[in-house]
């Protein structure tokens, strides 16, 4: 596994079924990039615990609310309209490039934060991952698995 966030990131959202699973657990509210990074920190064997589940929410909550989530919603309410309209379009895929950056820089945020985190000392990366999406309106079990498997092979 590669060890800075980003790449993980990327490689990790591209193994099969992890961009639905995320997708699925977005839709009731988890955040991408924790679960990622939650991900990540599992993999490395970082140790779950709250305090620095608290960390990475006060660090992803206010850039995903007030970068993140506006750029998004931009892109999203052009779906439709950039479909008929080729310019629109052109800018839809530049505000997605920028949803993608934006979502780039919380990550090198969270990693910023949890790079020097003991690594080595768990084996169950089971812990992050409910950790990151407990605030998710109905926690998806099966997208869960899907992510664990994804990383872990198990």
């Amino acid at each position: 596994m590669s060890s800075d966030l980003w790449s993980f990131s990327e490689i990790t959202y591209s193994r099969r079924g992890v961009e639905r699973a995320c997708l699925q657990l977005q839709s009731k509210g988890a955040n991408v990039c924790l679960l990622l990074c939650g991900l990540w920190l599992g993999e490395r064997g970082v140790t779950f615990d709250e305090q620095r589940l608290k960390l990475l929410r006060d660090i992803a909550g206010p850039w995903d609310a007030e970068v993140v989530q506006p750029v998004r919603a931009l892109r999203e309410r052009w779906k439709v309209a950039a479909g008929e309209d080729a310019g629109l379009n052109n800018l839809r895929e530049e505000v997605k490039t920028l949803e993608l950056e934006a979502e780039r820089l919380l990550l090198l945020r969270l990693e910023r934060v949890a790079q020097d985190w003991p690594q080595d000392e768990a084996t169950d990366l089971s812990a992050w991952l409910e950790g990151v999406a407990a605030r998710a309106t109905q926690l998806d079990h099966d997208a869960l698995h899907q992510l664990r498997v994804a990383v872990s092979g198990t």
